[in-house]
């Protein structure tokens, strides 16, 4: 019996080593049947969750989550879809209350804004008209440029302000129509706002000559689809008229009595951290609400709060492929940092194998790929320009010199087509400019495993540092060679679990069994049970 009782003591180190240790994941249900299956992981660093969520095939994106009680600053990284953040964002307050969308690099993106200002330096400002006069200054603005009508009504309007600051975020949810990425958003913004820019700079510089300012905001163009665009009327006229509309109320005070733009132009980098609706800086307790004038209200699906189709308006890049307009702001190639690879310039004739449109998307092995796919029968395609929508992980090519339509089984005489890459399914298909083809699209075709991002990118279970648990709490997770031993090995018992069924007492232990078996009375049903309760207290 002292063998049965040592093997018992091995079984119990197996369940705590179990326990400890599972075999798989949790289960984590999903939030409805249709949806599908959940992903959650929290990472230490962003460029790791932005590769996870690459390389994984469910809609999932990356947000960025500050923790209380941690040096200032420091942010764990969350990859998850939009609906499961919601479920848990509005379930665990305190742990999710401190929330930023990753703005990814070179994704289709909304226009937004983060305006704000020292209350006690500008105690004549009043923030509401400001913002209703910015509001439409860029609605004019936008449709000088690029032909688009919009309003008040197009523009959600968060408030987060306080006793000390007035802080607003304005996210212009357009209809069909987002920018190429959140650069060609900020050149947009620094190019409107060039005239109290340069109102600012002649203050600080009055040996600013008049024909420099002039060279400055001429310097930048805007595209539209890849046509300049062409304003209603007189455009020399509107476009006076606009530059000369005061803008004085866009120039603030900062908390140190310094000179200060109304509009906060750092918001426009690539991977930007933008705060989520709902969501206040670690350390303050402001969150984000609906603005008191806000006119924008969202058409949320069938089954979905108000509440809930209110956060999905707010996030950045929560732009769908379908019917989209893509609008670009680019800048002359002499003025162009030669690092930049995120406006068109034209093909180098010496280089064959250029995309002669635009530069390399930030996925080359597919754009490679893409360049076979459009070079057959002697026909040189090539690449005119390529979109990324983060929020279907869909990478779109506008094909330039080849214009095979598999809708009609020939070349489209005037219309080009377009390839479209879905990272997700892992999968390209065919559409067309055509008006005929306009909701056609092609058969799926599988891409070459080689360039899989699932294939390149892969990360083990490992890497996520980071765990919540049932009551929302965030802790790092342990690695298997910091998992404490269980209770029972570390009272001074040396065998691990491990070994189970290969330890050298196994033959005594069977031998122990049979003889039990055997020789044994039989147990009662009463007896077990009396076992199991009295293991059980």
């Amino acid at each position: 019996m002292r063998k049965w009782g040592d093997r018992m003591k091995k079984v119990e180190q197996l369940a705590q080593s179990f326990q400890t240790n599972p075999l798989t994941t949790r289960y984590k249900p999903r939030l409805w049947p249709c949806q599908p299956s959940s992903v959650w992981k929290l990472f230490p660093r962003q460029n790791m969750a932005i590769s996870f969520a690459q390389s994984c095939k469910e809609a999932v994106h990356v947000f960025a989550l500050e923790k209380e009680k941690t040096s200032l600053g420091q942010r764990v990284y969350l990859v998850t879809s939009y609906s499961e953040l919601w479920h848990y964002y509005r379930t665990y307050t305190q742990s999710l209350m401190h929330c930023y969308e990753v703005i990814p690099e070179s994704a289709v993106c909304k226009l937004y804004f983060d305006l704000e200002f020292h209350k006690p330096s500008n105690k004549g400002s009043d923030g509401t008209t400001m913002v209703s006069l910015f509001i439409q200054y860029v609605c004019d603005r936008l449709m000088e440029v690029y032909g688009i009508e919009c309003s008040v009504k197009n523009v959600l309007n968060l408030d987060s302000s306080t006793e000390d600051k007035f802080s607003r975020h304005l996210i212009f949810c357009l209809e069909k129509a987002a920018f190429k990425d959140n650069i060609h958003v900020g050149r947009f913004i620094h190019a409107i706002l060039q005239p109290v820019l340069n109102k600012a700079k002649h203050c600080a510089d009055n040996e600013k000559s008049p024909v420099a300012e002039n060279t400055e905001t001429s310097g930048m163009r805007p595209v539209s689809e890849g046509k300049s665009a062409k304003p209603g009327g007189s455009p020399g006229t509107k476009r006076r008229k606009l530059e000369e509309r005061d803008l004085s109320f866009l120039q603030v005070k900062n908390k140190d009595g310094q000179d200060a733009l109304f509009v906060d132009l750092g918001v426009y980098t690539k991977n930007r951290n933008f705060r989520l609706y709902k969501s206040s800086k670690v350390g303050k307790n402001a969150a984000f609400t609906v603005a008191e004038d806000n006119q924008f209200v969202p058409k949320p699906e069938k089954g979905m709060s108000a509440e809930e189709s209110v956060f999905l308006a707010s996030l950045v890049c929560n732009v769908s492929f379908t019917g989209q307009r893509i609008l670009t702001w680019d800048v002359p190639d002499t003025n162009e940092p030669k690092t930049s690879s995120l406006h068109c310039q034209l093909g180098s004739a010496s280089n064959p194998d250029a995309l002669s449109g635009c530069l390399t998307s930030p996925h080359q092995e597919v754009d490679s790929f893409v360049l076979t796919v459009v070079r057959k029968d002697g026909i040189q395609g090539s690449i005119r320009r390529w979109n990324y929508f983060a929020a279907d992980q869909l990478l779109v090519y506008d094909i330039a010199k080849y214009r095979w339509c598999e809708n009609a089984g020939r070349f489209h005489k005037s219309n080009n087509i377009m390839i479209v890459v879905d990272f997700k399914e892992e999968m390209w298909y065919q559409k067309c400019h055509d008006p005929d083809c306009r909701s056609f699209r092609s058969s799926s075709y599988p891409l070459p495993q080689e360039i899989c991002i699932s294939y390149i990118l892969t990360l083990d279970e490992e890497d996520q540092a980071y765990l919540m648990d049932d009551a929302g709490n965030i802790e790092p997770s342990q690695a298997p060679s910091q998992t404490p031993q269980s209770r029972v090995c570390a009272e001074g018992d040396e065998e691990t679990p491990d070994g189970w069924g290969d330890e050298p007492d196994d033959q005594d232990f069977l031998e122990s069994l049979q003889d039990f078996e055997q020789n044994g009375e039989e147990i009662s049903d009463q007896a077990l049970l009396s076992c199991v309760r009295e293991f059980d207290s």
